[in-house]
């Protein structure tokens, strides 16, 4: 079987979710492959697995240049000659179903509807093209009831399956006791301190900033509250600046898990998800969480 991953995201959730994908299947036996920029984590991951990268020069947002992005894309498929596709995030199931139209067995998986994100014209257009992009995908994974039926109330019609996210609990084994002190010590993090942890990608969608405005009335009740930001993005210098100094970034960490055990409280103030890979994180190490209601939340933690 030959499986042709597609992405514009290289880092964070969907970069985690086609690592596992692949590590599956290249266990089973098949040959998969990753179409995505060489920017991020995901090139060296796919690598790493034993699958072939290869690379797809595309941007994050939309515009005039899906119809480049899906001619390159084109010529990558001819190339690899693949079985089934599947394509990862609103660009890549913009781009793909454009360039594949139906031709080979597609898979699309949103990872967070790109509608929900937008508003006015351009989202109203996204929610156009969705409905219209349906015909061209076999099935829709989503990665949480609720993103299913998110889809199902703004009028899309798919052949829908399920796939909720996951972690390892073999890299996020159960806490010990003394895991919290001693997380904060490698960390050099108070062991006094109220500590409020927030990790992700920063930027819009995850909504750090709504968590920037809301602090200072977290430490008019709890004085000793810090927050540590762990996670880099295009918003980073813009809530520097405007943070006091009870609210610390760390940029991007590979020892997320040291900073959930260190927390009393992991926030997830994000505007939209599809299912949160760092909600399932905190989860497994057992911290309190505090979460905006959004797609996969409230399933997930009830």
């Amino acid at each position: 079987m030959r499986v042709l991953h597609v992405s514009q995201p290289t880092d964070t959730g969907v970069m985690a979710v086609i690592a596992d994908l692949l590590a599956d299947q290249v266990q089973r036996g098949w040959t998969p492959s990753v179409a995505c920029p060489c920017d991020g984590e995901l090139a060296s991951r796919t690598q790493g697995a034993g699958a072939q990268h290869i690379p797809w020069e595309a941007r994050r947002s939309p515009g005039p240049w899906v119809i480049s992005e899906a001619l390159r894309l084109s010529r990558i498929i001819r190339s690899f000659a693949p079985d089934v596709i599947h394509l990862h995030s609103s660009k890549a199931g913009l781009a793909g179903r454009l360039a594949i139209r139906g031709r080979i067995p597609t898979l699309f998986q949103p990872h967070a509807w790109s509608f929900f994100a937008i508003t006015g014209i351009t989202g109203k257009a996204a929610l156009f093209w969705e409905k219209f992009g349906q015909r061209w995908a076999d099935a829709v994974i989503c990665v949480s009831e609720s993103e299913r039926q998110f889809g199902i109330e703004s009028g899309l019609k798919a052949s829908w399956q399920i796939a909720r996210n996951g972690i390892s609990l073999d890299r996020w084994p159960a806490p010990h006791l003394d895991d919290r002190k001693n997380a904060r010590r490698r960390l050099e993090v108070s062991e006094q301190a109220s500590v409020v942890v927030c990790v992700g990608r920063v930027c819009y969608q995850k909504g750090q900033d709504l968590l920037v405005d809301a602090w200072p009335a977290v430490t008019e009740n709890v004085p000793d509250a810090e927050l540590y930001i762990v996670g880099d993005g295009p918003n980073l210098k813009q809530l520097q600046d405007k943070a006091g100094a009870s609210i610390r970034f760390t940029g991007a960490r590979s020892d997320v898990r040291d900073w959930c055990l260190a927390a009393d409280v992991v926030a997830m103030p994000s505007r939209w998800e599809g299912l949160s890979i760092a909600l399932l994180e905190a989860m497994a190490t057992e911290r309190a969480v505090i979460a905006s209601d959004v797609t996969g939340m409230r399933e997930t933690l009830s």
